[in-house]
């Protein structure tokens, strides 16, 4: 039978990929949130799902469906809104009896998750998240690789991630760490997340330089050391992109050896609607270290240039 959505946050970028997957696993999309109304895009999947700009009046309407029987009570809340606002409404899906799946970042402090969690066991609902490299083909079988080798191997990694964006991103709530987390949790979280699943916990985290548009870093890892540049900034990528007319650079270079990981993403979000509708979703204890060390690296101040630092950040 197919289950009941809801979605908050459809006019943002990630939402197709929700709305998609929601489709693709042949499901229902009653209600949808978004305070702004270019929403459009919902008539090439759900155009007969109720539209609010309002959160009281979405909130309502949810609270009516609940009433009106388990054929139209919702039992998942998409959740796309900015970041800051995922706690809240993670709250609301669970107060009105459904599930949660939340986009990265889950929330934007560890302390969060606690609350959370104890939500989840007074409500007996589940909160689960959107953590897309797990579940790239290439990764699974690098991780498989990486399973038959010796624990005390370390490996040295270079991380380069570059999302050019136009002055329009520091002037929205992606630009204000308070509503984002800043560029480590907002464009990082799940590439940190990444390397946590791959190579073990962190033993130790440093931040080398940071500005509005880049940050990098260095990590220790309990199977890697990890340097890593994140950037929006257009004139950080390398000339080759530029020359091919590419606004976004990404690289995972482990031993020497590039790991090519840029395509396949296209049907991750319905791959992990798949499971998370089987009971085997990514939980709250899944996305914690990579929450922790984001909200770590966003406390500290940034150390300098070092010997160990990343390329593009002594260039």
């Amino acid at each position: 039978m197919p289950k009941n959505f809801a979605i908050t946050g459809v006019a943002g970028y990630v939402a197709p990929r929700h709305l998609k997957a929601i489709k693709d696993t042949e499901n229902r999309l009653l209600a949808a949130l978004d305070p702004h109304d270019s929403v459009g895009m919902m008539d090439q999947y759900f155009p007969n799902a109720r539209f609010f700009t309002e959160y009281e009046r979405f909130d309502r309407h949810l609270e009516k469906l609940k009433r009106e029987g388990v054929d139209q009570k919702i039992h998942y809340l998409s959740i796309c809104s900015p970041n800051y606002l995922h706690d809240a409404h993670i709250r609301m899906a669970l107060r009105i009896g459904a599930d949660a799946i939340c986009e990265k970042p889950l929330v934007l402090n560890p302390w969060n998750l606690d609350a959370l969690a104890e939500l989840e066991a007074e409500t007996g609902r589940c909160v689960y998240t959107i953590l897309q490299f797990r579940v790239h083909p290439t990764l699974l079988v690098y991780k498989k690789q990486l399973e038959q080798e010796s624990l005390h191997d370390k490996h040295e990694i270079e991380l380069t991630y570059i999302t050019s964006r136009g002055h329009w991103y520091l002037s929205s709530w992606k630009g204000n760490p308070e509503r984002s987390g800043g560029l480590a949790t907002n464009i990082g979280v799940h590439f940190f997340d990444m390397l946590i699943w791959l190579f073990g916990d962190v033993e130790h985290s440093e931040v080398h330089y940071v500005d509005s548009q880049k940050i990098g870093g260095f990590l220790e890892l309990e199977r890697a050391r990890v340097r890593w540049f994140l950037s929006i900034d257009y004139e950080t990528l390398p000339e080759t992109a530029k020359e091919n007319n590419l606004r976004t650079f990404r690289s995972m270079i482990i031993d020497g050896q590039e790991i090519e990981f840029s395509g396949g993403f296209t049907e991750l979000h319905t791959k992990i609607y798949q499971e998370t509708l089987q009971g085997r979703g990514f939980v709250i204890d899944d996305t914690r270290p990579a929450i922790q060390l984001v909200c770590d690296i966003r406390g500290v101040e940034p150390i300098g240039i070092q010997h160990h630092s990343h390329p593009f950040l002594k260039n």
